[in-house]
């Protein structure tokens, strides 16, 4: 690890870094475990109030791990890709029942919980506990890349020598530092170094930075995603929305007025089903997870 290197992110990220409420001192490690599964694929503006209110009503694990599946999905509301209210709320039943309400410290405890993979327990270990390990999500893979490597945009997945070069960069393991480097390089990614346009007059690396000195070569970019209006995703969230705005289980038929394509409709309801966001009932009713069966 240069130390320089180190000293001039670090202080970078002092001096700009935004207020974001899993961020500050004292946090604990079950706010940080909920910041990081709402982050996955989800702007941070987006995630702010969701994070508030959810951390109101289930300020700890127990809390809950107390409430149903229907209530976390509720709550949930559209911040996109509900399956995640469903993995926090398992793991929140599995750290009460294993770990005595504490959410786990170690990766290979993290990375058993459903919804974890190896960025979101590397991120966990690292901001919740001061663990030494890379985090590596989009922000810093870009940083990386473009730093160490030259190239405009990282692969579309994270390779062993990627992963070892970001290894190889932490500071030494002592007084939370690696996971302030972490933090840094995330912030100075999402601010700076962004994917379409970046700030290289601001940035606090350029001067060593590869990317740059050799001309700011175009690479492959990220893939688009594909338009919203009309998808599989919207007409989910659409059917989804009926479910979470009834008190309990529903016919079909209260499906029909959101969705004028009745053979997507009747895909989506099936995916919703597979996926464990919805139940089907006797008589053919639909019901959100843990939401009561009714007469």
């Amino acid at each position: 690890m240069n130390a320089n290197l180190e000293h001039q992110v670090v202080t970078w990220y002092q001096q700009h870094r935004r207020d974001l409420p899993w961020r500050r001192e004292g946090v604990g490690a079950w706010p940080v475990m909920v910041s990081e599964y709402m982050l996955q694929q989800t702007p941070v503006a987006r995630v702010l109030p969701a994070y508030t209110d959810w951390l109101a009503r289930w300020p700890t694990a127990s809390s809950l791990a107390a409430a149903t599946p229907a209530d976390a999905v509720r709550q949930w509301g559209r911040l996109g890709y509900p399956r995640r209210a469903l993995r926090l709320h398992e793991a929140a039943t599995i750290i009460v029942s294993i770990h005595g309400g504490t959410v786990p410290e170690s990766v290979s405890e993290l990375r058993k919980l459903p919804g974890v993979g190896s960025y979101t327990a590397a991120a966990v270990a690292s901001f919740a506990y001061g663990r030494r390990h890379a985090v590596l999500d989009t922000n810093v893979r870009r940083v990386l890349a473009r730093l160490v490597s030259g190239q405009r945009y990282p692969a579309n997945s994270v390779s062993l020598a990627e992963q070892a070069l970001a290894e190889s960069l932490l500071p030494p393991e002592r007084d939370g530092r690696a996971a302030t480097w972490s933090v840094a390089l995330m912030e100075l990614g999402a601010l700076i170094c962004t994917a379409a346009e970046p700030s290289c007059a601001r940035c606090p690396l350029a001067a060593t930075c590869a990317w740059l000195r050799s001309g700011s070569p175009a690479g492959a970019g990220p893939r688009r995603a594909k338009p919203y209006i009309g998808s599989d995703r919207e007409c989910r969230g659409r059917l989804l929305a009926v479910l979470r705005a009834a008190t309990g289980p529903v016919p079909l038929t209260a499906f029909d007025a959101c969705w004028p394509d009745s053979g997507q409709q009747a895909r989506m309801l099936d995916a919703l089903l597979n996926d464990g966001l919805a139940i089907r009932l006797r008589n053919n009713l639909i019901a959100l997870p843990g939401d009561d069966a009714g007469p």
